[in-house]
């Protein structure tokens, strides 16, 4: 476990060395998705595990610390990951259920310490604590370290910690006290810690602004902290220049806020091969209509505007709107507004990925007076025309697999399952008739393994939340 606080100079009064009028800490759970997985199935502690898409189009959505070893990476592709950490790795579909729960359980207990979270994503937060307000380091690292042990007993996750005089600070500092840490900032360090870091690590700094200031021999936060302001504003424009220019100095007075109810509600999955017809597109939509639902139905409002994704296989992306006269949930009228933007890929290009959302959020709902009229599909909205004869012609066309194919199989890898007679446990190979489960959860301990033939009744899917018990 990591502690890093700074040097205190004694010299200085002690009711000004090292304290802060406002103190923001970072939070941040250390490889969050993997270190779920690990916590529920204990058989993979200490294995290089990947979460992410299995398909020749999937990425890594997390890596363990021992698959980071080997250069292994979120937003990596799939192939290069397995292919840098070798037969060792051990790759696990995404549990989203499991990883909303935890860090809902990770969140309540902040919040029972900070009143005022800013959460950012389901593993990291901003919290601003009131009773910090004038503190000095020493009580800033014991509060953090409070709040990390908090964390680990209601939940077995670890989190790292970091503290400084504003948003950035404390974000650099989780990053600088990972794994397991917790890393401080005072304010009589804070100047030449910023200075000496690379002009990239500066909040809003991306490939072309570091770019055109490499151009000018600017490559350190000190050295752009040197210009003037004019300066900096001329060379970024005005608004972003001056605004990363104040945070290069130190001066970083951004609130700390919860943050407002989402403004969209989606789904999207990147299929492993192209959608190259109308026909396959439709279910394609359908599917991500109804995904988008489910999270629709778990935030208790309905949505008045439909939007349909599509990327097409150069990567450019389309994107169509349709707006309902009333605020619905009802999941037939949504997929029918999402079906009535299709575009025809004859016409449009090869498509990659289809996402569906759902937008103008409200709590107030109201029946459609026309619902025959609000369910139709009239293909005619579409760029090319198919007409229905009302034939069946044969069977329906294929949909290619998402990037996640195994989703495409009775029993997959990673997937959850029930057994009347040895409990819950997961999918760790199949194939040729034949399953292999190890049966454990998060309080058993590495559990043992049993396999069975594919057809046996007493084995069926069960919820991932199981998992934690």
């Amino acid at each position: 476990m990591a502690r890093s606080l700074p040097c205190v100079d004694t010299s200085v009064d002690r009711k000004t060395a090292g304290h802060s009028a406002r103190w923001v800490i970072h939070i941040d759970m250390d490889a969050f998705f993997a270190s779920v997985e690990q916590l529920t199935r204990p058989t993979l502690r200490g294995r290089p595990v990947l979460v992410g898409g299995m398909g020749g189009r999937g990425v890594v959505a997390g890596a363990s610390y021992e698959a980071r070893v080997f250069g292994a990476r979120s937003a990596m592709p799939m192939h290069q990951a397995k292919r840098l950490v070798g037969v060792t790795a051990v790759v696990i579909p995404p549990r989203g259920s499991v990883y909303a729960e935890l860090s809902g359980r990770v969140f309540d207990t902040l919040r029972e310490r900070i009143p005022v979270l800013e959460t950012l994503s389901f593993d990291e937060a901003f919290g601003e604590p009131g009773e910090l307000a004038g503190a000095g380091p020493e009580e800033v690292l014991e509060f953090c370290e409070d709040l990390r042990a908090a964390v680990r007993a209601r939940t077995g996750l670890v989190a790292s910690v970091g503290a400084g005089s504003g948003k950035q600070l404390a974000k650099i500092a989780s990053g600088l006290a990972k794994p397991d840490g917790v890393k401080v900032i005072s304010p009589l360090e804070q100047q030449a810690f910023l200075a000496a870091l690379p002009v990239r690590k500066l909040w809003g700094v991306g490939p072309v602004a570091e770019s055109r200031l490499r151009t000018l021999g600017i490559e350190t936060v000190g050295a752009f902290a040197a210009l003037p302001e004019s300066e900096a504003a001329s060379i970024l424009g005005s608004a972003l220049g001056i605004a990363l220019h104040r945070l290069a100095r130190g001066i970083d007075d951004r609130p700390v806020a919860e943050r407002a109810e989402a403004k969209q509600i989606s789904a999207e999955t990147t299929y492993e091969t192209d959608i190259v017809t109308l026909a396959q597109l439709r279910p394609a939509i359908d599917a991500m209509a109804a995904s988008a639902h489910r999270r629709l139905t778990q935030d208790g409002r309905a949505a008045r505007t439909v939007v349909l994704k599509l990327k097409r296989a150069d990567m450019s992306i389309v994107t169509r709107s349709s707006t309902l006269p009333y605020a619905t949930e009802d999941l037939t009228t949504l997929t029918a507004a999402a079906q009535r933007s299709a575009l025809d890929p004859t016409e449009l290009g090869a498509i990659r990925l289809v996402g569906v959302g759902f937008a103008g959020l409200s709590e107030i709902r109201q029946e459609s007076l026309f619902p025959e009229l609000d369910q139709t599909v009239d293909a005619g909205e579409s760029v090319s025309e198919e007409p229905t004869l009302g034939l069946a012609l044969g069977p329906e066309p294929e949909v290619p697999p998402p990037t996640r194919s195994y989703t495409t199989q009775t029993w997959y890898p990673g997937l959850d399952v029930e057994h009347p007679e040895f409990g819950h446990g997961w999918v760790q190979g199949s194939g040729h008739g034949v399953v292999t489960v190890r049966f454990e959860t998060r309080s058993t301990g590495p559990g043992p393994a049993r396999t069975f033939t594919a057809a046996d009744p007493a084995l069926t899917r069960a919820d991932p939340l199981g998992s934690l018990r």
